[in-house]
């Protein structure tokens, strides 16, 4: 028997020595792994407020713009556009106005129906009736 521990007494002496090597990589690197979520995690969340603030100023900026469209799409700011470049436009005159008059649906629906045969009655009432 002394002859086996001879021989095994390296690879005895081995084994543990890589298991601690092995545990040691692995505590290792699950300590670089967890550093490099929260620098990601710290990362994102940088990216998630810059890109807040740039939303906030382009909402901003947007709404002075369209107040600045409104502004110009005025009656008296046309006019005075109109002035300055020497456009020489006037109004139409009243017989080149075409007035549309819209009639509501409920009007529209009961002067059809009205005027619809009395033998279709029936039927438009069982296929409104669905």
């Amino acid at each position: 028997m002394a002859k086996n521990r001879k021989n095994n007494s390296a690879a005895v002496r081995f084994g543990p020595a890589l298991k601690a090597f092995l545990l040691c990589i692995f505590i290792g690197g699950s300590g670089v792994g967890y550093v490099w979520q929260k620098n990601q995690i710290d990362t994102l969340g940088r990216q998630i407020h810059d890109r807040g603030v740039k939303l906030q100023e382009l909402r901003r900026v947007n709404k002075l713009k369209a107040d600045h469209l409104a502004a110009l799409q005025t009656p008296p700011a046309i006019d005075a556009r109109i002035k300055k470049l020497n456009l020489a436009l006037v109004p139409p005159p009243q017989s080149q106005i075409v007035r549309v008059i819209e009639i509501p649906m409920k009007s529209a629906v009961a002067e059809t129906v009205g005027a619809v045969p009395s033998a279709r009655l029936p039927l438009m009432n069982s296929v409104a009736g669905f």
